[in-house]
């Protein structure tokens, strides 16, 4: 009985076997394939890799027919024909055009007569405050010179007329200083004052007047804005000053109406002299 049983088994593992490899055979899956080393499936597998790509993005872009993105332009950094036009202002009004303000126009080789004068409330440092005659108190215009020490030439008769100055003694090269604030009126030489200036006050009530000058100071001219201690020339002898003595010679004239650099009514400096 027991026999049957296993020949019974074995018969049905046979038959069950058999079934199996013919199925097998017919869907081609017993067909031998060549054995394959390690390095023979490397190297299939690398040669049947597709090809890098090539090329930019823009070409394979192309290529495979989609829309190429166009980068913004350069602008050269110097160049502003394509900067962005000015936004309106609120109402609609446009921004106006920046243009450098234009002042009066000055005749080519003329200076103004009268340079430009310090704003009101500005510079009042240097603004000579008068005394109770009225007349303005004006610095020394030689450094270092007590004006108590000095003897007044104001009435002397000098080549038969009223000297009308004071004349101040110095080494010939001495710095003159501004007495005041105020512009050059005139530049001028002449056969008795020889390199002279002519400045006026900053009220252009008064003017002062500097002679025998050796030289100029760099800069000066007509209009420039002297502030009171500043360099306009420097001692000397021109004109009809005894070339062994050079000196300062100052005079102080208040102005008429009109203004005219070369008159006015001559007023003894050395009062004046703080």
């Amino acid at each position: 009985m027991r026999a049957r049983m296993a020949a019974a088994f074995v018969l049905g593992m046979a038959t069950g076997a058999l079934c199996l490899g013919v199925a097998l055979w017919r869907s081609g899956s017993l067909v031998t394939a060549p054995p394959w080393t390690r390095t023979q499936a490397t190297t299939v597998t690398v040669a049947n890799l597709p090809a890098p790509a090539t090329g930019n993005l823009s070409d394979l872009l192309a290529e495979a027919g989609k829309p190429v993105p166009q980068p913004p332009p350069v602008m050269d950094p110097l160049d502003f024909s394509e900067s962005a036009p000015e936004e309106p202002l609120p109402g609609g009004q446009p921004v106006p055009a920046l243009t450098p303000p234009v002042g009066p126009a000055v005749p080519a080789g003329k200076p103004p007569l009268i340079g430009p004068r310090p704003p009101i409330g500005h510079g009042e440092a240097d603004r000579i405050a008068p005394d109770r005659t009225g007349l303005p108190h004006l610095a020394m215009p030689l450094a270092g010179i007590d004006p108590h020490k000095l003897t007044d030439t104001y009435n002397e008769i000098h080549s038969g007329l009223k000297h009308e100055a004071q004349d101040i003694m110095a080494p010939r090269g001495t710095p003159v200083l501004a007495v005041a604030q105020g512009n050059v009126a005139k530049l001028f030489t002449s056969k008795p004052g020889g390199l002279t200036v002519y400045q006026f006050d900053d009220s252009r009530t008064y003017c002062y007047y500097y002679a025998h000058l050796d030289r100029y100071a760099a800069g000066i001219q007509d209009g420039t804005l002297l502030r009171a201690g500043q360099v306009l020339g420097y001692v000397g002898s021109t004109g009809n000053a005894s070339p062994n003595a050079p000196h300062l010679h100052f005079a102080v004239f208040k102005l008429g109406p009109e203004k005219k650099w070369w008159e006015g009514t001559p007023i003894d400096p050395l009062p004046m002299f703080k």
